[in-house]
């Protein structure tokens, strides 16, 4: 798998990233002819070789002729979906200004929808997000991980005065997030930074284990006492699966609640986006009979799944943990059998197909059709998947 890692040594921003993925490979001329397509006017993306601290690097910047405009979500939605850009690139822009905008909401108390974008709505900001995202897709990435976050300390002067580094908004996007603060007082990562890599990246972590192709380094705008970059480094993965990513492991020993209760909870945790949850009998103090609640969730949804559990459970404290898992890939893909069409889940390892497994709420409905047993069903469909090309 072609993935990409974010190294923010020294934190992030968006021209950063746009930086770093020229660095890397990027072609400008392709960025700005795919840019082009959203169909905007007054801007020029200049593009410069520097050296921060003896290491050199792409600097980038956005002119615009626009002042720092105001805008609303749904003003940069309508700009995004207007524009001649692949259906997936409007999605993944889309998705990262709708975290944004839901950052800024908890902010200032209000809703997305009404939140009155000021830097982050300037031309310029619209330029690095959906930069980013064709960046990356013309460099082919097909996954994205990042290093914990450098977010700095101090104060910086915006439209509603001085305000404290990390900003407000740039806290509440990191929010389950791994950060680390080494005193330097700066803003290392932006909003804009932290929105694109929190929305886009599977995992935040070390560097997952891969062969590295090349690396490129994003320069910031100012002199740091450290070397003001990001790095990437682009490669192939060889991992045990073709995904890895972090995720929190929250568990729960609980030896008086009643057995419905439990079977409540878990239905409320896998509703509210809990990755797995599943329970083990066990012995607690004094012989009682309980159960351990295991919960996996990724860490942004970790406060969800902790607030569903003291409110659903009689449990008084949790275990939680942050481990990396290794995942296959999977595609769900309809055959066809003499019952009628099933999906089926098709998990590959390293590109060969390794696991078939008909979805099983098609092959009950299927079977209630028909009459039969469950079983006649799930084994007509696997035996229509046999013949999947492995290259698909």
């Amino acid at each position: 798998m072609h993935v990409i890692y974010f190294d923010c040594f020294a934190g992030a921003s968006g021209d950063m990233i746009l930086g770093a993925l020229i660095d890397a490979g990027l072609e400008s001329d392709a960025l700005i002819r795919e840019l082009a397509k959203l169909n905007l006017s007054g801007y020029r993306i200049a593009s410069e070789k520097v050296t921060k601290n003896g290491i050199s690097g792409t600097r980038v910047q956005v002119e615009t002729e626009e002042q720092k405009a105001h805008r609303h979500l749904q003003d940069i939605m309508n700009i995004i979906d207007g524009s001649e850009l692949s259906p997936a690139i409007k999605d993944r822009s889309k998705a990262v200004f709708q975290r944004l905008a839901e950052a800024e909401a908890r902010v200032h108390n209000t809703s997305p929808d009404h939140i009155h974008f000021h830097e982050v709505g300037a031309l310029d900001a619209i330029v690095d997000i959906v930069g980013a995202v064709v960046g990356l897709d013309l460099l082919g990435i097909e996954a994205v991980h990042a290093s914990p976050m450098h977010v700095g300390t101090g104060y910086v002067d915006c439209q509603h005065g001085r305000i404290p580094v990390p900003s407000p908004a740039t806290m509440e996007l990191l929010r389950g997030i791994p950060v680390v603060s080494t005193g330097i007082e700066a803003e290392l990562t932006t909003p804009t930074g932290a929105a694109i890599l929190t929305t886009l990246s599977e995992s935040f972590g070390s560097m997952p284990s891969m062969s590295v192709g090349r690396a490129g380094y994003g320069a910031g705008q100012r002199d740091l006492e450290i070397p003001n970059l990001l790095r990437v480094v682009v490669g192939q993965t060889h991992a045990a699966g073709d995904v890895t990513d972090m995720v929190d492991l929250i568990e729960t020993n609980i030896d008086d609640m009643s057995p419905e209760l439990v079977g409540h909870v878990s239905e409320c945790l896998m509703k509210a986006g809990a990755l797995d949850v599943y329970v083990t009998p066990t012995y607690m103090k004094k012989n009682r009979p309980g159960v351990v609640l295991s919960v996996i969730t990724s860490p942004q949804s970790s406060d969800d799944m902790l607030s569903i559990i003291f409110a659903e459970t009689t449990s008084i404290g949790v275990r939680l943990q942050r481990v990396r898992r290794s995942i296959l890939r999977r595609t769900v893909q309809n055959v066809a059998t003499k019952f009628g069409e099933v999906g089926v889940k098709v998990s590959k390892f390293r590109g060969k197909v390794v696991n078939i497994s008909p979805e099983y709420e098609d092959c009950k409905r299927l079977a209630a059709s028909a009459g039969i047993p469950v079983k006649q069903v799930l084994d007509a469909a696997k035996a229509a998947a046999m013949g999947i090309d492995e290259k698909e």
